[in-house]
């Protein structure tokens, strides 16, 4: 079988498209997956080395631009679904796949027109615009969380969660590997802010390095900085003494998780799952431009199920984020506690059953 995934974009909609298209080849020998994306994505940099293979689309978002910037994005539109429709008609799918991003809009269109089976997946519990539009082409509908379904045509919609690459499903430990780990004082705090970095956390990560001078000797420190700050803030580290490993990007993100006791992150869909499979604790940074405020409601789930704590994005300093980090240290029990919610929402095999939904679909064998 064939099947082609649209989207990308961030690290929040290819991440989960990977972990499909790794289950999809997994499942039958032969089958094939292409992806559809942009030149300025993410997918750009990571699919260049040939995993899967890549075709592009001249397609530009929409939200957070200025007015000029939307008419020429719509502009570009018939353009960009007549290019997908070629890609579609050269690969042959059984079935497209939107992942969410601006390029899973035009892909499903094409398909839709070319009469080709169509799914989407939305990663977040309040759908984006792409996907909200996408609903009246799609034929199945796979969300990540129960009330995500209200959005959405229920027939059709499926709760499968948020699939994780498969090497995050190998760092699912146990109770009795979480508290061999744990042993003595030693506590290792993984800090990120999605793939492109965030500077409002690596500020506050900066500043809050007076207020762990007392845990120090105990203190390890994963960091990644993205690209802008990471000079500045190796040296803020290096200065100070701390034992951090600070990288402008981490391609081995599972033994970042492995590592941690503690993570400090933004509360981007993919990022939760990745949380929720590894069971690890997380102080929850929710990016405040995101569209809908789709993290920050992310976020205050997870606080809702005692699966995070959550600091606003306008409320983060280094004395809050150091406040917060300073109590999981002491209170290891209630650091435990915490694990155990976030991984009660953690679902393993939500990649496996998008595929199983997707051969269902296309009439295969499920």
């Amino acid at each position: 079988m064939r099947c082609v995934i649209a989207g990308g974009g961030t690290g929040g909609h290819l991440f989960p498209g990977l972990a499909i298209a790794e289950a999809f080849t997994e499942r039958e020998m032969g089958n094939e997956v292409l992806f559809i994306g942009t030149e300025g994505g993410l997918e750009a940099r990571i699919l260049a080395e040939g995993r899967f293979p890549l075709r592009t689309i001249p397609v530009r978002p929409l939200l957070g631009r200025s007015w000029s910037a939307r008419a020429r994005a719509l502009g570009i539109l018939p353009r960009s679904i007549w290019e997908a429709r070629n890609i579609l008609k050269d690969f042959r799918p059984h079935v497209v796949l939107g992942v969410g991003g601006y390029a899973s809009g035009p892909a499903l269109v094409a398909a839709f027109l070319l009469r080709i089976k169509r799914a989407i997946h939305e990663q977040n519990l309040v759908p984006g615009m792409t996907n909200r539009l996408l609903r009246w082409f799609s034929q199945q509908i796979f969300v990540s969380f129960e009330e995500t379904k209200e959005y959405f045509p229920k027939p059709k919609t499926w709760v499968t969660g948020t699939p994780v690459r498969k090497e995050f499903l190998s760092s699912m430990s146990t109770g009795e590997a979480r508290a061999a780990r744990r042993t003595g004082s030693s506590f290792t705090l993984f800090v990120f802010g999605g793939s492109a970095g965030a500077q409002r956390i690596n500020r506050a990560m900066v500043e809050a390095l007076t207020s762990f001078d007392t845990i120090k000797p105990s203190l390890k420190i994963i960091h990644q900085t993205g690209r802008d700050d990471f000079e500045q803030v190796s040296k803020s580290y290096q200065g100070r003494g701390f034992d951090a490993l600070i990288r402008p990007f981490f391609e081995d993100m599972v033994s970042c998780y492995e590592r941690s006791d503690l993570v400090v992150c933004r509360a981007g869909a993919s990022t939760i799952a990745e949380l929720a499979v590894c069971g690890r604790a997380a102080i929850l940074i929710p990016y405040p431009y995101a569209a809908r405020q789709h993290q920050l409601i992310n976020a205050q789930k997870l606080v809702e199920l005692g699966g995070a704590r959550m600091i606003r994005d306008q409320e983060l300093n280094g004395p809050s984020l150091a406040e917060t980090v300073l109590y999981f240290y002491g209170h290891r029990d209630e650091l435990t506690r915490t694990e155990e919610a976030i991984r009660r929402i953690g679902k393993p095999r939500a990649a496996h059953d998008i595929v199983d939904r997707c051969y269902a679909l296309v009439g295969g064998p499920s």
